[in-house]
């Protein structure tokens, strides 16, 4: 048994019996989820009584490849900007390739970015880069705060050290760097820019932002984009004067609903506002984005640690599309490796946005994968080589009752201008779909005690 399942073990079996096994700690941590408002649409964004434990060398190693992994992502993507080619391999929209083109006014490509990584002992994977909107890193350091101090993690802390993997202070840090950058001499009014819905709904994980930087002395609002305008050259809302946009809110899924006349655009392009992340980060964001890293002959020149990273820790991904390419070295015909290698692919679409599926080839038969194809070639899709997931026991209540769970394990590592600080981890039942039995858990480091 590794160190890491002794750990899980141990925890979970404190659940199972002594004082412990009575579960109104479990009721108490739930209200005290409610009172802070970590739900959303009338459900606890963590229904799990177990926080999710890596060792202190996993961190580490998940900080070391992962900046290693975006200096990789940032060197692509300058290539990206001046190679018409390579843009094209990308699949961005008309008007995502002209927002793309318009300089930000600061240095970083991604001012907040997230990974999305399978860590499993020796073994790490990143599947996904997060770098338009990322997500998690608020609703982690909340949920961190509340479980340090509950009964069985201050048992369990008895027996190993646990420590906290936070972002919030790291983002903010982040953000006043790059405003500085920007020529920003004042202290800001910062909005934080999202789409928000005509009736009321349970909080968002954008007002655990604004209420820590309201904490940290800085004049913040949330701003629906329906309601910025920009006269004089000052982007406002009402007496609001804005100085920094943190963008809470997807390129595709702004373009949706608005053109580029958009007061946002407007300043964004007079370079009037500092907009965190930029318009840029869609580059980045794209799922293409694997498939450029992934193909050698881009890479030959880059550093050895971003090619290393790059080869180890990155599945073989390539935009769908009736052509020539290679693997492991070879030529291939792309689309019939595709339907010959069933088992070892899966088929995502190059965004997140709207109502694409992805397709998991191992749980399908030849006719479906077939049909999954055909929908790969009407709309951009990129396919990924097989990453085996990770997945670990965590208790919930369930109707009152105690109830253990297999679940998957996505550990995702948050970076501030290129620097990995904190992670969070998402427990899903690995389906595509809609299921109750998922959500955020707090990640801490683990080192036994002496």
């Amino acid at each position: 048994m590794s160190q890491l399942e002794d750990a899980v073990g141990r925890y979970n079996k404190l659940l199972e019996s002594g004082p412990l096994s009575e579960l109104a700690w479990a009721d108490a941590l739930h209200e005290r989820m409610e009172a802070a408002k970590l739900s959303s649409g009338g459900r606890l964004i963590c229904p799990f009584l177990r926080p999710n434990f890596i060792l202190r060398r996993q961190y580490e190693s998940l900080v070391k490849t992962g900046e290693a992994l975006i200096g990789a992502i940032d060197r692509m993507e300058q290539m990206v900007l001046s190679t018409p080619a390579l843009l094209a391999r990308l699949e961005l929209l008309p008007a995502e390739k002209m927002l793309a083109a318009i300089d930000p006014g600061y240095q970083a490509l991604e001012v907040a970015a997230r990974l999305d990584s399978h860590l499993n002992n020796g073994n790490l994977h990143f599947v996904q880069y997060n770098a338009d909107s990322p997500t998690g890193a608020g609703y982690a350091d909340a949920l961190a705060d509340l479980f340090y101090d509950i009964p069985p993690v201050r048992e369990f802390r008895k027996k190993y050290a646990l420590a906290k993997a936070g972002s919030r202070k790291h983002l903010l840090q982040a953000l006043l760097k790059s405003y500085k950058q920007f020529g920003g001499v004042r202290k800001p009014n910062i909005a934080i820019v999202e789409f928000r819905p005509v009736y009321h709904s349970p909080q968002s994980e954008y007002e655990l932002f604004r209420d820590f930087f309201r904490e940290e002395g800085y004049a913040v609002e949330i701003v629906p984009p329906e309601q910025l305008e920009y006269r004089n050259r000052r982007l406002r809302r009402g007496n609001f004067e804005i100085d920094v946009v943190y963008r809470r809110l997807g390129v595709q899924e702004f373009l949706i609903r608005f053109d580029l006349t958009h007061p946002l655009v407007q300043a964004y392009r007079d370079r009037s506002v500092c907009v965190v992340n930029s318009f840029r980060s869609e580059l980045a964001h794209k799922k293409a984005m694997f498939g450029l890293l992934t193909d050698e002959s881009l890479t030959a020149k880059f550093p050895a640690a971003e090619r290393k990273a790059i080869r180890e820790h990155v599945p073989w991904t390539r935009l769908v599309a009736a052509a020539k390419t290679t693997y492991e070295e070879r030529s291939i015909d792309l689309l019939e490796f595709i339907t010959q290698n069933r088992e070892k692919l899966t088929l995502k679409p190059n965004d997140d946005y709207g109502d694409q599926h992805s397709y998991f080839g191992w749980d399908m038969d030849s006719s479906q994968w077939d049909r999954a194809i055909k929908q790969a070639m009407r709309s951009p899709y990129v396919v990924q080589e097989r990453v085996e997931p990770v997945r670990s026991v965590f208790p919930l209540l369930s109707f009152g009752q105690l109830e253990f769970r297999e679940m998957q394990v996505d550990v995702h590592p948050h970076a501030y201008l290129g620097k990995v600080q904190g992670c969070s981890s998402w427990l899903s039942t690995g389906k595509t779909g809609f299921s109750s039995a998922a959500g955020i858990v707090p990640t801490f480091i683990l080192d036994p005690k002496p």
